[in-house]
């Protein structure tokens, strides 16, 4: 090789190798962002790859509430969740799905679907967006609220609210306990669909707020029969027999509440001491981070009238 051609060579060289090294560094850092986009979430069903910050959420069943609490865009819900009237303005143009409605939720194009486990067509559901299902009741309903948040990349947010909400559940508590006595019982019950059903300390309807943060007392009888299950449907007649020293009453007032006529309802403690406090059951429905506040307000207003 002539001398004169060698620095032109390790010159080309060096700018091949610079190139190279570019290209090499650039698409590493192409690889990087493009992991970044997304976050393992470890489902019950095992581990799931997700959004790191989804945009379009679509919920089929429960959760609605929990994910606008952590800021995150919903475009499809569920039947209940747009029945609700305290959600109107928040759900305006968030279009009402089902877990059948597969054709719709292709249009909304979603990057996550929400729903309970028992949802239908999951493997359809997965081809269209990354869908995580949860067991109702598997995890207690603040830990509920955390899972969601991890699954929407704001765990942080999710324990914030946790730990600020049970500090206020807990002193309203306190405080409802001082005024209507520590032996005082609270029943929840609804009246729904031409049934009555008295719940537990975990079917919503404000039943965590009363029995798990402020330890309020439930009825004998409701332990007995609804306290494992949930939930125990009622006759008007055994009504007297669950009903506490006070009364939450859960009703669609559009739908027969013509029990609310009857003797037997006049005559319950509750109802002739003026502690029955009655709550719209589509506003009360739900244990989300946004029902749960508007929940322990109405306590507090109804308790304390504060």
């Amino acid at each position: 090789m002539k001398k004169w051609m060698i620095p032109f060579t390790i010159l080309l060289l060096l700018l091949v190798s610079a190139c190279s090294n570019s290209s090499t560094s650039k698409e590493g850092s192409e690889e990087k962002e493009k992991a970044s986009d997304t976050i393992t979430y470890q489902s019950e069903n095992g581990p799931v790859e997700v959004p790191a910050d989804p945009q379009r959420v679509v919920v089929l069943s429960s959760f609605a509430g929990n994910v606008m609490a952590l800021d995150v865009n919903l475009v499809g819900v569920d039947s209940w969740s747009k029945m609700n009237p305290r959600w109107d303005k928040e759900l305006e143009g968030v279009e009402e799905v089902t877990d059948e409605n597969l054709e719709k939720i292709i249009e909304l194009d979603p990057d996550l679907i929400i729903g309970l486990s028992n949802i239908k067509n999951v493997d359809k559901l997965n081809e269209i967006a990354p869908t995580v299902t949860y067991t109702y009741g598997k995890v207690d309903y603040l830990t509920q609220h955390i899972e969601i948040g991890k699954l929407l990349n704001k765990e942080k947010e999710a324990q914030q609210w946790v730990d600020d909400f049970k500090k206020r559940a807990q002193t309203a508590g306190d405080d409802i306990k001082a005024k209507i006595g520590e032996d005082a019982t609270v029943s929840v019950i609804e009246s729904f669909n031409k049934q009555l059903y008295v719940y537990g300390n975990n079917w919503g309807r404000g039943t965590e707020i009363l029995y798990q943060e402020m330890d309020l007392n439930m009825p004998e009888k409701v332990k007995e029969q609804a306290l494992e299950p949930g939930y125990f449907a009622l006759s008007t007649e055994v009504m007297p027999e669950f009903a506490g020293d006070y009364l939450i009453l859960s009703k669609d007032p559009k739908a027969d509440n013509s029990f609310m006529e009857t003797e037997t309802y006049k005559n319950i403690p509750a109802v002739k001491n003026n502690q029955v406090f009655e709550v719209n059951m589509m506003e009360f429905y739900f244990n989300d981070p946004l029902t749960l506040d508007y929940q322990l307000d109405f306590f507090k207003e109804k308790f304390l009238g504060n």
